[in-house]
């Protein structure tokens, strides 16, 4: 499928981030023509409810057509589906153990990692949410993509839309 403008696919993944004494989870929902991070959240465990609030900020945003996920539990729950069903949204879920059918959300999660965590030692889930905030800020606004070419997501994604943009991006722990 050609992905022709912003808001025609977003997907959707989970990451185990460390910290010096334990880990969290972070979830973030991305648009694939633009790789801008609409929403994320950090969360202590893996219960559905952390996915699902940021699939409600990203869609208080905008609405794609396509919703892609792996099948993990957290997508596959009836109250995640729902909320893509009741918004009209068609459901895409990746083959079993085919991580680069997700491939921008992977590629976002290598960034992230690299360019902040590991070169970090977060101590707790405080300053692990200012840090992870501090990199999507630059990750959408500031940071260069070769494949967009040399634009930034944010630069990306509004003008594929026709707005302008002003805001910067906000989740909850």
């Amino acid at each position: 499928m050609e992905i022709t403008h912003a808001d025609k696919v977003w997907s959707s993944d989970i990451t185990y981030i460390p910290l010096l004494n334990g880990f969290m989870y972070l979830v973030a929902v991305i648009d694939w023509y633009s790789r801008y991070i609409l929403s994320w959240h950090l969360s202590n465990t893996l219960e559905e409810s952390f996915c699902i609030s940021a699939l409600e900020d990203a869609l208080s945003r905008s609405k794609p057509e396509i919703f892609n996920t792996d099948q993990g539990s957290q997508f596959t729950s009836n109250k995640h589906t729902g909320v893509l069903e009741k918004s009209e949204i068609l459901i895409s879920m990746d083959c079993r153990g085919r991580a680069l059918d997700n491939v921008y959300i992977e590629r976002f999660w290598w960034s992230l990692k690299y360019e902040d965590i590991y070169l970090h030692s977060y101590t707790d889930g405080k300053t692990l949410y200012k840090g992870i905030e501090s990199y999507i800020d630059y990750y959408n606004n500031e940071r260069l993509h070769q494949s967009l070419g040399n634009r930034t997501p944010a630069d990306v994604y509004f003008k594929s839309l026709n707005i302008g943009y002003s805001h910067r991006l906000t989740a909850v722990v």
